[in-house]
């Protein structure tokens, strides 16, 4: 196991923590169900792309990389990308929503 990775790996997952409880204490006063949807979206997104991160280097901790090169020992968790896109994606998407959302009804 690599520490350097590993301490990394614990401090995102942290910060996910933090961010999780964080927007979880944050008043939200709608009383609109879409609203209540996009907001838990975006929390999703926000705290989703802090584990995701712990998560790339909690693989990269775990990964051994002894006589190889790392590119080659990494491939396989490519999708890996794909989930941290999506989360970023979600984030904003729900964000904007969530910004052009009418508060008159």
């Amino acid at each position: 196991m690599k520490i350097f990775e590993a301490i990394l790996a614990a401090v995102f997952f942290l910060l996910g923590i933090r961010s999780l409880v964080h927007w979880l204490r944050r008043p939200f006063d709608s009383t609109d169900a879409r609203d209540h949807v996009l907001f838990a979206l975006f929390v999703t997104g926000r705290a989703g792309l802090w584990f995701a991160l712990s998560g790339v280097f909690a693989l990269y901790a775990i990964t051994p990389t002894e006589g190889r090169a790392f590119i080659d020992d990494v491939r396989a968790y490519d999708w890996l990308l794909i989930v941290f896109l999506l989360l970023a994606a979600l984030q904003l998407l729900a964000g904007f929503f969530l910004g052009r959302r009418s508060t008159d009804g």
